[in-house]
């Protein structure tokens, strides 16, 4: 498949012995930004998908289409590895696996399906777990999907900020007996839960976000953690620099005078316009 060693670059941070932090991406500008820059792989979070595609908070208003039509474009940018939080899997067990389906061929290495109840439920101000049962389905329902078996798959809990850290352990491990390749933990408080979690389960960790004294990727390495988020700070920076350029002409400042802008080389780097000039000399027969 052609985007087979693009998982197989994922599958191998997981069995390495080491933990990496991916890079946030959410479109073709940023997926090749972190691909020049070096990051083993990126990340393409539930709440950056809304608020690229709709501009919207993350309460689950995007749609299944507009997630994958999204990764698409990102896998036509680059080539950098990513895996895509899936969310719940828009829907029931039935629904998971067409997501599967959708994202993998969207060119997704991995994805997540998580276990929280979504959307919010009518009257539920705080945030809700599915039945471990249903949990179970999804992640059958998940692997059942799956075309090509190097597409990594991850079970997700949220139950450490929910429930318990014991229930988050007994999700894990019903999880894990389903097949899936990790288990992605989002909640987590302390190192005190963090080692109770690889003491009771085997495979690779996924952590969505630590308190700073569990950041230091020897520890976090040495309790089986491969991929360590570091939120999505490039989409909130990115927003500030538009609101300042936009705000700076509004009130008068000449293109010019504007500051913060990306050098032209970056800027053709980021286009590839190397690239698409020898390819143009080629085939339309321009000159370089």
């Amino acid at each position: 498949m052609a985007f087979r060693s693009r998982r197989e670059k994922l599958r191998s941070i997981l069995s390495g012995g080491t933990c990496v932090h991916p890079g946030s991406v959410y479109d073709a500008i940023s997926i090749r930004i972190a691909e020049d820059l070096g990051f083993p792989l990126g990340m393409f979070g539930g709440s950056v998908a809304s608020l690229a595609v709709l501009g919207d908070p993350d309460i689950t208003l995007i749609t299944l289409t507009e997630l994958a039509e999204q990764m698409r474009r990102m896998s036509r940018a680059a080539s950098l590895p990513v895996l895509v939080d899936a969310d719940h899997g828009y829907g029931n067990a039935l629904n998971v696996r067409r997501t599967v389906q959708e994202l993998e061929t969207a060119g997704a290495a991995g994805l997540t399906i998580e276990d929280t109840l979504l959307p919010a439920g009518f009257g539920e101000a705080k945030a809700q777990l599915i039945s471990l049962e249903e949990g179970v389905g999804k992640m059958k329902a998940a692997l059942d999907g799956r075309g090509d078996p190097s597409l990594v798959i991850m079970g997700r809990t949220g139950a450490a900020s929910i429930t318990s850290i014991e229930d988050t352990i007994r999700r894990a491990r019903a999880y894990e007996a389903t097949g899936v390749d990790a288990l992605f933990f989002t909640g987590i408080k302390s190192r005190a839960e963090l080692e109770a979690i690889a003491a009771a389960t085997r495979l690779p960790i996924v952590l969505g976000g630590a308190p700073e004294d569990m950041n230091a990727l020897d520890y976090l390495s040495s309790q089986r953690v491969r991929i360590a988020l570091q939120g999505h700070a490039p989409i909130a920076a990115a927003m500030q620099a538009v609101y300042e350029t936009q705000k700076a002409l509004r009130e008068g400042t000449p293109p010019k005078a504007l500051k913060g802008l990306p050098s032209a080389e970056l800027t053709n780097r980021v286009m590839r316009e190397v690239d698409v000039k020898a390819r143009s000399a080629a085939v339309l027969g321009l000159k370089k």
